[in-house]
């Protein structure tokens, strides 16, 4: 399992196309791949990183802190394009 936190770049945070960015990698790379929020030191419950719904339901703005886990055969390849999708503010 590879697992990484980081901070959303993206102006409009994980909503609208960096949500269906993220979402839709994350399911093609075949990866289990869940995605948390770290509020004020607080992690939300992990939800499946796939689901453009999921993600967006979690409410990340730019500037908030996530954690990522992924599982799989690609797993460190799929970890490192997501992070740089997740730390990129050209969406």
């Amino acid at each position: 399992m590879q697992e990484f936190q980081s901070t959303v770049a993206s102006p409009v945070g994980l909503h609208a196309r960096p949500a269906s960015l993220f979402s839709r990698s994350a399911k093609e790379s075949g990866c289990n791949v869940l995605l948390a929020k770290i509020t004020h030191g607080v992690t939300s419950e992990f939800v499946d990183g796939t689901s453009i719904l999921r993600v967006m339901t979690l409410g990340v703005k730019f500037g908030d802190e996530i954690i990522v886990r992924v599982e799989g055969e690609s797993e460190a390849a799929t970890a490192r394009l997501l992070q740089g999708l997740v730390e990129s503010a050209d969406h």
